[in-house]
């Protein structure tokens, strides 16, 4: 058994900054989620579809682990990544961290998790692991999800290994904040400038701006492309504004860290990019409740207007980008 006492714990929305909050603050370091979120680029968008899916999927956010990855290059932190295919390297790479006395990131599918409220796969949860015994993990999820929870060993080894969409071999990690971290205000502006030019220049029509203008041509379609429209269009709602994004797909969270940073930045584009963002984060909550009005009704001219407001959605995100882009 091993077990670290002092982990400091609050409720917050997001898997991959809970689990950085419990990282961070155990070596010092105390940002709110908003912050680590924006200085971890982390919002993003994406709209993805193939004949293998069940549903259309939106993701509001960079790929998993993208975020810590971005947040330790920001801030200069030491991020030290364990993956295997082996169940019993694993664990060793997840208990030693927690034997010499440091939480441990850990990235799993939560459909194996014993306390997990909704069983759907998805294999880019992140926890922070505390302690164990000789029967059950403890961990910090989001407040959703219970905070500080426990799983048995078997439970958590059977959601390390699941592969498929999403997942990784195995990952561990900690972090070591050096004696002279950089100062999260000096960097600020540099990533607000590396999510924006990420979000206005996809690779791809499915991302970004263009992931959202595409997304609105899409969505009057999606009675006829569900199989199971009762279901299937509440769920994403669901997902939109409830699935540990922090409402409407992380757009409250990003309008919550660019608040943050005007307090500490004095710009017009820093607040025209912070109002764009507010206006955002109301519109994708209608166009949530206009999904999920259609699953119950199965009225379409609720999926033509959730298009009209996801067309405008598209110009303003990208009028916002624009704006932070040139800090």
């Amino acid at each position: 058994m091993a077990m670290i006492n002092d982990i400091p714990v609050r409720g917050m929305q997001h898997c991959e900054t809970t689990t950085l909050s419990v990282l961070l603050r155990h070596e010092g370091l105390d940002l709110s989620e908003p912050m680590l979120f924006g200085l971890g680029s982390g919002l993003s968008f994406i709209y993805w579809d193939s004949k293998a899916m069940g549903f259309p999927f939106l993701g509001g956010r960079v790929k998993p682990f993208e975020l810590t990855r971005n947040l330790a290059a920001t801030l200069g932190l030491e991020l030290l990544v364990g993956e295997t295919t082996s169940p019993r390297k694993a664990w060793q790479n997840a208990a030693a961290p927690i034997d010499a006395g440091r939480p441990v990131g850990l990235q799993l599918d939560s459909y194996h998790l014993d306390y997990f409220s909704t069983k759907v796969h998805f294999g880019g949860h992140i926890v922070a692991m505390y302690g164990y015994d000789e029967q059950a993990a403890y961990l910090v999820d989001t407040d959703q999800q219970g905070g500080t929870v426990s799983t048995s060993l078997a439970s958590l080894a059977r959601a390390r290994a699941e592969r498929g969409p999403m997942t990784a071999k195995h990952r561990s990690f900690t972090i070591t904040v050096p004696s002279r971290p950089a100062s999260p205000q000096d960097r600020i502006i540099p990533a607000i400038k590396t999510c924006a030019d990420a979000f206005l220049n996809p690779p791809i029509a499915n991302l970004g701006h263009r992931g959202i203008e595409k997304t609105a041509k899409q969505v009057p379609n999606w009675l006829q492309r569900s199989d199971n429209p009762r279901e299937d269009l509440p769920r994403a709602a669901v997902l939109m504004e409830k699935a540990g994004t922090g409402g409407a797909l992380f757009r409250n969270l990003y309008r919550a860290f660019l608040a943050e940073c005007a307090q500490l930045i004095d710009s017009s584009r820093l607040r025209t990019g912070h109002s764009l963002y507010a206006e955002a984060a109301v519109l994708w909550t209608e166009v949530a409740a206009l999904v999920a009005a259609t699953g119950e009704s199965g009225d379409v001219k609720n999926l033509m207007q959730a298009g009209s407001i996801l067309h405008e959605l598209s110009r303003i995100e990208r009028d916002a980008m624009q704006a932070l882009s040139t800090l």
